[in-house]
């Protein structure tokens, strides 16, 4: 392009006053990590006056300086501002990605501070500081810094002004050396150097600078880095801590960048307003983790936590295995080890099976029924037990009994039928009176127990030694359960110490215990159970049948009290046993699960999710009580403990829409009851997964209050391929309400069309195809971009890249295989997956094999699968089958070529 003298002359003293800037910055921070100087820790030393928890957060803001000045020593700034004052007075402002170094010549400021906004807002618009200044953009330029042989340039920059632009510059330094590097003044009029250098000069600006802005090739695999968002990216980021947030858009929209760039700020109490950071304080507890640590990410696959990873490292968040986490292996997680819904070797019910046959196609497409069936069933079974065990003690001919059961009786119908949260809390207020009950009757039967036990100890001193014995014999025996019997269950006294007499003796109390309320409720014994078979061998050895009376009835008694001693524990805890009830229950209603048979205990994914829903949802409607979360620490509400440990201040979902609102819904459960930081981000044009959410009505099931934001602006493909997936959703899937992406303005987004091979009926045809497309991009872009090859199951990836790679070793290019979606391989080879793992990703081209295959073997997420595997190309497309295009989108065959023109 031809660019004016006035602008030239611009142009080298902003490369000039850019490239120094990098240098200062650059030094400052160098120096900021050589002498330790402001990120030492050393200046505090222990004592009784600075607590534990100061100097942890001390050291925490040392160490993220130190990152800091580390990120600052390569990446210098990402923007560069100049504003116009109120005054007139032109102020030029660098944006740094970290917290920027003091004491310079220039103006710095955190991308993630304030003024940071400045480098989102279009030339134009106008902006007012904190302190009320208010400022005009004139001029913006997206800086890309890098630094080579010892000098700073920055590639590919953009710069606008209020006067021309956007103008893109290969080499900032190109522009910057011919002033300085002929020494020569550029404002200098009539300045005209030697034929040969001014043609030189010429061709190189011609070369250097462009009009508009160009596409970035991709050259490896992972999320693309954008440093700065849009205004409306950049509007959704900053918005308040305590939001809860569903962006939604098409893909290369920014979604996932929005999200990390939220999750950075946020995450930095520096940069909160005050408001926030009053929440933020008013979240500490000792046993929780600091605020730039308490956040969780869900993803859906396994690859694409990697990656986010790594855009969290460009970002300086720290980021672990802990912080970004599948739903798959949290929930197996808390299943096992928290919630004990899972077995283990110490004990829990379920084991978690994939058994596709158990829920019948219409649940799994009506979650939300089925979840809320039994959320409603097992709180109303819950009530109706407390009700039953209040009106039996308000029945009883001793006052203190009977007056109590009245007490609960009046707390229990006073409570709605859909929320008893209250009710716990209205318990409190008696559980003084409870214990001393409890208390009470306990000693009265143990009392008459352990007279039993020791008169037949004193007939028979090797009694215990020869009942632990049959103690071990019973519990290594196949098929019997060590109690199905609900009021065994209850009794919580057999506890394994580790001593077989004290054992023996806690198990021949059991045993008595179960004879005597069998004998007052005039109920058998289950053979099943460990007490049927202590009983037979204990014999006449047991309660004469007028203290089993006494015994039972007193027992009776004893365990309704004891519904009351911790109600909110009994809930969470008994979530799970009430499942498999409903679930008997239904299966017999031939409601909402198949009349196939499978073992009691096995449980299917989401089955358990819906158990976990169930806990997550009664615990987390306490923990939003104040009341109960000034006292979390007191005992009555010790069950909350492991449930509020699990909450995190903000809570993060990437590809919302492959989850469950069932499992979103509990995710937005995990979020701290006072700040309450949802964020998820999506698009339900690529959901790939049956269960997953399909509507903004699913998300309000989740959170009533959240708020739904939109972006579609499309980044990432070309005008072709942009076209091409629009037409996927209207034409295959109907959609005709669909909305056609937004190219970003000034951006040259010409690309070509899209290409076809179909009757491929070998790998052989197939992989000499490909290998032909792949050498015409690597010639179209002058390298080789970042490539994938996308196959229908994971059973075909490795024969697949095994032939491609024989027919491309000529090219010296590898294919190689990523079995179950993990990264294998170099940035310049050509990585063949299984598409069902490739949510997320981008790559320069991409060739999707046999298409009508996945429609066959996919039918109801055919068009899903279709559109993902599609919006993950940037510029080149492939798609290849081994019959012909599937029916659903043979009208689309006018859209692709052959091959690519050279």
């Amino acid at each position: 392009m031809g660019l004016s003298d006035e602008t030239k002359k611009y142009l080298n003293v902003a490369a000039d006053e850019t490239l120094d800037a990098f240098d200062g910055v650059a030094k400052a921070a160098s120096k900021k990590v050589e002498d330790n100087r402001g990120v030492s820790c050393g200046v505090v030393s222990p004592n009784t006056w600075n607590s534990t928890s100061a100097n942890e957060n001390l050291s925490r803001i040392c160490s993220s300086l130190h990152s800091d000045y580390l990120k600052l020593k390569s990446e210098p700034a990402i923007a560069r501002i100049v504003a116009l004052d109120e005054n007139g007075k032109h102020r030029t402002y660098y944006i740094c990605r970290a917290t920027p170094v003091t004491g310079l010549d220039v103006i710095l400021a955190s991308y993630n501070s304030p003024a940071g906004r400045m480098a989102s807002l279009d030339v134009g618009e106008e902006y007012e500081l904190p302190n009320g200044t208010l400022l005009e953009i004139v001029e913006k330029t997206r800086l890309r810094p890098r630094k080579r042989n010892g000098f700073w340039d920055s590639e590919d920059t953009v710069l606008e002004t209020d006067e021309f632009g956007p103008l893109t510059i290969k080499s900032l330094r190109a522009l910057a050396s011919k002033a300085k590097e002929l020494g020569v003044d550029v404002a200098e009029e009539g300045f005209d150097a030697d034929l040969l250098g001014r043609l030189l000069a010429e061709e190189r600006d011609e070369s250097n600078v462009l009009e508009g802005l160009r596409r970035s090739v991709i050259e490896k695999m992972g999320l693309r880095d954008q440093p700065i968002l849009d205004k409306y990216q950049d509007e959704i980021f900053r918005l308040p801590l305590n939001k809860n947030l569903l962006l939604l858009g098409p893909p290369g929209t920014g979604k996932t960048t929005t999200l990390i760039r939220r999750l950075g700020q946020k995450s930095d109490v520096e940069f909160l307003e005050e408001d926030e950071k009053r929440l933020v304080r008013g979240s500490g507890h000792p046993s929780r983790d600091p605020h730039e640590q308490s956040w969780i990410m869900f993803t859906p696959t396994d690859l694409l936590k990697i990656y986010l990873k790594e855009a969290f490292a460009r970002e300086g968040v720290p980021a672990s295995d802990r912080h970004i986490r599948t739903w798959a292996e949290f929930r197996r997680e808390i299943g096992r080890n928290v919630f004990h819904i899972l077995r283990t070797t110490n004990g829990g019910a379920f084991v978690l099976k994939e058994n596709d046959e158990v829920l019948r196609k219409e649940t799994i497409e009506d979650l939300i029924g089925w979840c809320d069936d039994f959320e409603s069933w097992q709180k109303a079974n819950f009530r109706e037990e407390l009700l039953s065990a209040a009106e039996n003690l308000s029945k009883e001919s001793e006052q203190s009994i009977s007056s109590i059961g009245a007490r609960l009786l009046e707390i229990i119908n006073k409570v709605e039928k859909h929320d008893i949260s209250d009710m716990f809390v209205a318990f409190v207020q008696v559980l003084d009176e409870i214990k001393s009950i409890e208390s009470e009757l306990k000693d009265e039967t143990n009392k008459k127990l352990d007279e039993t036990i020791n008169l037949q100890l004193n007939r028979d001193h090797g009694l215990l030694d020869r009942l632990a014995e049959k103690l071990e014999e019973i519990q290594q025996a196949e098929g019997l359960s060590e109690e199905s019997e609900e009021d065994d269950v209850e009794d919580e006294e057999f506890v394994t110490s580790g001593s077989k007499r004290a054992n023996a003796v806690n198990a021949f109390k059991q045993a008595l215990r179960a004879q005597a309320r069998a004998f007052a409720t005039k109920r058998s014994i289950s053979l099943k159970t460990r007490n049927s078979q202590l009983l037979d061998w204990i014999g006449e050895r047991s309660l004469s049948e007028s203290d089993q009376a006494t015994v039972g009835s007193k027992l009776v008694i004893l365990n309704h009290v004891r519904k009351f001693k911790n109600p909110l524990n009994r809930y969470l805890r008994g979530v799970q046993s009430r499942y498999k009830i409903f679930r008997r229950l239904r299966r017999k209603e031939d409601v909402w699960y198949n009349p196939v048979e499978f073992h009691p205990n096995d449980l299917h994914p989401l089955e358990l999710d819906v158990v976990i829903f169930s806990i997550l949802t009664g615990a987390s409607s306490m923990l939003k009580k104040a009341l109960i979360l000034r006292e979390i620490d007191e005992p009555q509400w010790s069950s909350l403990s492991r449930v509020y440990a699990l909450c995190k201040n903000q809570i993060y979902v990437d590809e919302a829409t492959d989850f469950s609102p069932v499992q979103l819904s509990c995710m937005s459960k995990l979020t701290h009851p006072t700040l309450q930081s949802f964020f998820a981000c999506g698009d339900f044009n690529q959901r790939l997964t049956t269960w997953g959410s399909r509507s903004i009505d699913n998300f309000k099931w989740i959170r009533s209050d959240i708020e739904v934001k939109e972006v579609n602006i499309a980044y990432r493909q070309s005008r072709q391929l942009n076209e091409l997936a629009a037409l996927i959703i209207t034409t295959v899937n109907g959609d005709n309400n669909y909305v056609l992406p937004k190219l970003p303005e000034h951006v040259d987004a010409e690309g070509v069309r899209p290409v076809l091979l179909e009757n491929a009926t070998t790998y052989r045809k197939v992989s000499s195809w490909l290998a032909g497309r792949v050498g015409e991009v690597e010639r179209l872009v002058q390298k080789l971009p970042s490539i994938a090859v996308f196959v229908e199951s994971e059973e075909k990836v490795a024969s697949l890249a095994e032939e491609l790679n024989i027919v491309l070793e000529e090219s010296n290019i590898q294919a190689v295989a990523c079995p179950n979606g993990q990264v294998m391989g170099n940035d310049n080879d050509v990585r063949v997956f299984d598409i069902q793992h490739i949510k997320g990703l981008e790559f320069e081209a991409v060739f999707f094999v046999g298409v009508d295959l996945l429609a066959e073997l996919h039918p109801d997420l055919f068009d899903k699968y279709l559109y993902v595997g599609t919006t993950r190309a940037a510029t080149y497309l492939g798609i290849t089958c081994e019959r012909e295009l599937p029916e659903s989108i043979r009208s689309l065959r006018s859209q692709f070529v052959d091959r690519w023109e050279l």
